[in-house]
């Protein structure tokens, strides 16, 4: 039993001990470091109505107890009772009692059912209950003379950081699974700081003013050129010094090396060529430098302005075969300067006249894979459009709809720049809302910046002419931005491409700390009077949700609402299960997966499922289903459990290649039970190695199995056919839709010929070998290949040991890229782009390996498979 007691003004808990008959009760004093707290279920895996109450409660020098109540309004009552005795005895501020000899009891026969082992497994950063963060503050000032700041002042929109500590005295405090939300003081009311600071930010207007900075954002193409003369002309044109530069370069290094992510020299060379050009007015510091293959991005700002820059953070994403190969795509850098966010991107998009759909899905995948980690792993991701401020350059690629360079070239000579930009790729693009529908750029009245002879104010010359074109853009979105100029710099000539720059005035938010701080104790008064009047509460749509038919790679989505129908704001978030990492399968996500809502405020969730290699295997063997609980978590309040099924369609991508050899009709034609077994046999023909195998039933006894899988036979074999003079064969990407109809075509039939383009059958041949679940060297030959990759014999001696179908796909494929090769003239491929791609999906580390491969080891690796290119696989 619990009760309460008081003496002389002064209140304490006693518990007594049922099976402790006539022994003295515990005794706990209720005073500053008294802790009581409602434990919230999140561990229940369904939505149940309950009328139990459990509290943690917690003394000055006593272990951490857990109670049940069977009546939930008198477990409510109870905490209300206890938190007005805190409240009123803060107001007294009388010494605490040690002496519980005579105290009398006010409440009788509270009943406590379970006490459970002391555990502090919850800790008190959920304590909604303790006393307001003001009167703690109020009772640290009269303890100690001194006056706690109140937090940095939040950046909308809601996501958030940590800020930056300037002092290394001030302790990060521990952050729990409920505690999904930024910066805390040393405190434990997390949850309670969390809506003060999601308050705060919705009343920024109120303690923030516009301030002008002047923002330089410069690109240039450089086609693979060193510096060869000052930069001066582009970054030190106009008279008054920038606050910050954006500049980003493209094609910086075109060698081979550069294209499989390795280091490059004019990386150090054009960056000493920057800081050199700088506004020679100011003095500027690098803030953040961040390069992806022959993409550069650089951001500097004046010394006097770097203390206002935080949470800096960068990312890059590839664009080029596979979605990952680097010589297309963006990098990006994104801070916060004084209360606005910023996100800068520098993006080098498809080339040629007629992929301006290619050039649209390239943003696409950028605008969707781009986000940026933070180092709390808890709190969400951050995209591109989630900044106030977004500023897009580089060389976007969009070209003219006009195929004759004379016609063009004619209307550039008389000044007609507007007629000619109602044919810009671009311009239409956006007209249509195809990419950049939400981008605003500046009227363009310079003329194109491509394409010239190197060192030249000349035209292209070449044999291919290429007509001119505004290759090289600067858009942006957010709102006070004023550009003052946009224009070339034809003074520059090392490159095929001229430099392009905009100035812009951003009216940047400055946060006034005395407004701030005054808005901020408001709104800590305002939460002292309604926290503990009201808990919050939402209402779901559905709860339900059923996939059909998902597939390998194609993304489905179902959308549902939440609303808050509570009285108070409430923060809501996905949180992982008992015993789980992370809050969902592999192939599911949700978005937003965490948030905060307003009295009768609404959100639309949307559930994403997607197949990736990572997750397909599983899916294809029956390990996994599509099926998941997702708990959708109210701080305060109760959890909300949504049901997640479905069904999936098997793929022989991510299907191991035994079985596949085992497989003569498409896969979607084999029984499920069939692909199980086969799925546990193909296990056994790997360990066994031999040329034979008992095959699975006796209607199949007269068969053997497949030397190759069909699937890679038909990839191999329309790349013979069609594609050995295909230019830039395996470095261009495909398209997506292209690349679906190719997997739903292997998946359901033998077909004559493979759907889409070169490019698009060449992807999903690659897409395929990433797929495997045991590459084609398998994991346990690993080591021995990097070992031996300096010996030919032991090379080929390592090939010989593979199980049979791995070593019958490795030779074929082997073949193809040796006759591949002899047309490079046509086709642009090189044995050392071939090796070095290949290699990572031939011979892969094993995952626990991934993480520890170095340089060295992927340069062994590449060797190996390169000997066989050029000397081939005799036995």
């Amino acid at each position: 039993m619990l009760s309460l007691a008081q003496r002389g003004g002064r209140y304490g808990i006693l518990i007594h001990w049922q099976e402790r008959e006539g022994a003295e009760p515990d005794y706990i004093p209720i005073n500053s470091r008294f802790k009581c707290v409602q434990e919230a279920e999140e561990t229940l895996l369904i939505d149940i109505a309950t009328n139990s109450c459990k509290i943690r409660i917690q003394g000055d020098k006593t272990a951490e107890r857990l109670f049940e109540f069977p009546d939930e309004e008198r477990c409510l009552g109870f905490l209300a009772e206890v938190q007005s005795i805190q409240e009123a005895q803060l107001k007294s501020s009388l010494p605490d009692h040690k002496d519980s000899a005579s105290w009398h009891q006010v409440e009788k026969n509270l009943p406590s059912l379970l006490q459970a082992s002391p555990s502090g497994a919850l800790g008190f950063e959920d304590d909604f209950n303790a006393m307001s963060l003001e009167k703690k503050r109020n009772m640290q000032n009269h303890q100690t003379g001194s006056r706690r700041e109140p937090p940095p002042p939040p950046v909308p929109p809601s996501r958030q950081f940590h800020r930056e500590r300037e002092s290394a005295s001030r302790e990060q405090p521990k952050v729990t699974n409920t505690m999904r939300k930024i910066f805390l003081p040393n405190t434990q009311t997390g949850q309670r700081e969390g809506l003060i600071k999601h308050v705060l930010a919705r009343r920024e207007k109120e303690y923030v003013h516009l301030e002008n900075f002047r923002f330089f954002v410069g690109t240039w193409n450089v086609n693979g050129q060193s510096p060869d003369s000052s930069l001066e002309p582009w970054l030190a044109c106009d008279t008054e010094p920038p606050d910050l530069y954006c500049i980003g370069f493209q094609e910086l290094d075109l060698s081979t090396e550069a294209f499989f992510y390795f280091d490059s020299s004019k990386e150090q060379e054009w960056l000493v060529a920057v800081e050199k050009s700088l506004h020679p007015q100011a003095k500027y510091k690098k803030v953040q430098m961040v390069r992806l293959v022959g993409m550069m991005l650089l951001v500097f700002a004046r010394k006097d302005q770097l203390s206002n820059i935080r949470e800096i953070m960068t990312e890059s994403v590839g664009t080029g075969i596979m979605g990952k190969m680097g010589n297309k795509g963006g990098v990006a850098v994104r801070f916060v300067f004084h209360n606005t966010t910023f996100c800068v991107v520098n993006s080098h998009l498809a080339a040629h006249v007629e992929d301006f759909e290619r050039r649209n899905q390239d943003y696409k995948d950028i605008c969707a894979r781009m986000s940026f980690v933070t180092p709390d792993d808890t709190l969400p991701q951050l995209n591109i459009m989630k900044h106030d401020v977004v500023i897009w350059l580089g060389d976007l690629n969009y070209r003219l709809c006009i195929p004759d360079a004379s016609e063009v070239k004619s209307l550039i000579s008389k000044n007609e720049l507007q007629k000619l930009l109602t044919y810009d790729q671009l311009n239409i693009q956006r007209i249509h809302k195809k990419a950049f529908a939400d981008f605003t750029e500046g009227e363009i009245k310079f003329i194109p910046t491509y394409k010239y002879d190197s060192k030249t104010d000349r035209w292209d010359s070449s044999g291919k002419c290429r007509v001119p074109a505004w290759c090289d853009r600067i858009l942006w979105r957010g709102g006070n931005i004023n550009q003052l100029c946009y224009r070339s710099h034809m003074d520059l000539k090392t490159s095929d491409h001229k430099p392009v720059s905009a100035l812009f005035h951003i009216g940047v938010k400055v946060v006034d700390d005395q407004r701030y701080r005054k808005v901020f104790e408001d709104i800590v008064r305002m939460m002292d009077r309604m926290e503990n009047d009201f808990l919050p509460s939402l209402e779901l749509s559905r709860r339900e949700f059923d996939f059909e038919n998902v597939k390998f790679r194609q993304l489905q989505k179902q959308k549902f609402q939440i609303t808050n129908n509570g009285q108070v704001t409430c923060h809501f978030s996905f949180i992982p299960k008992l015993n789980d990492r992370q809050y969902c399968k592999p192939w599911l996500r949700a978005e937003p997966c965490e948030g905060y809502l307003e009295p009768n405020e609404s959100v639309d969730i949307s559930l994403d499922v997607y197949v990736s290699k990572d997750s397909v295997t599983l899916l294809n063997s029956g390990e996994d289903k599509i099926e998941d609980i997702l708990v959708l978590h109210l701080d305060r309040g109760k959890d909300y459990f949504l049901t997640i099924s479905g069904s999936y369609l098997p793929s022989c991508f991510g299907t191991s290649l035994e079985a596949l050899c085992r497989m003569r009709q498409p896969i979607r034609e084999v029984p499920v039970t069939k692909l199980i077994d086969l799925g546990e046999d193909s296990f056994l023909e790997k360990e066994k190695s031999a040329l034979q195998m008992s095959i699975l039933n006796s209607e199949d006894a007269s068969e053997m199995p497949l030397q190759v899988p069909k699937e890679i036979w038909l990839l191999v074999d329309h790349l013979f056919k069609h594609a050995c003079h295909q230019e830039d064969l395996f470095q261009t990407p495909g398209m997506q839709e292209e690349l679906q109809q190719i997997i739903d075509c292997l998946d359901t039939s033998i077909p004559e010929t493979i759907p889409g383009s070169n490019h698009s059958v060449a992807e999903a041949l690659l897409i395929f070998l990433e797929a495997l679940p045991e590459p084609v060297i398998c994991y346990e030959m690993y080591q021995r290949c990097l070992d031996w990759s300096h010996d030919s014999r032991l090379c080929r001696q390592v090939i010989s040991q593979l199980p049979r179908c791995h070593r019958s796909v490795f030779r074929y494929l082997m073949s193809f890229l040796r006759e591949l090769l002899k047309y490079s003239e046509d086709n642009n491929v090189s044995a050392t782009m071939i090796a070095t791609l290949f290699t990572s999906l031939l011979l892969r580390p094993p995952p626990n390996l991934m993480a520890k491969q170095t340089q060295q080891d992927r340069q062994r690796a590449i060797n190996f498979l390169y000997g066989f290119l050029l000397a081939g696989d005799e036995e």
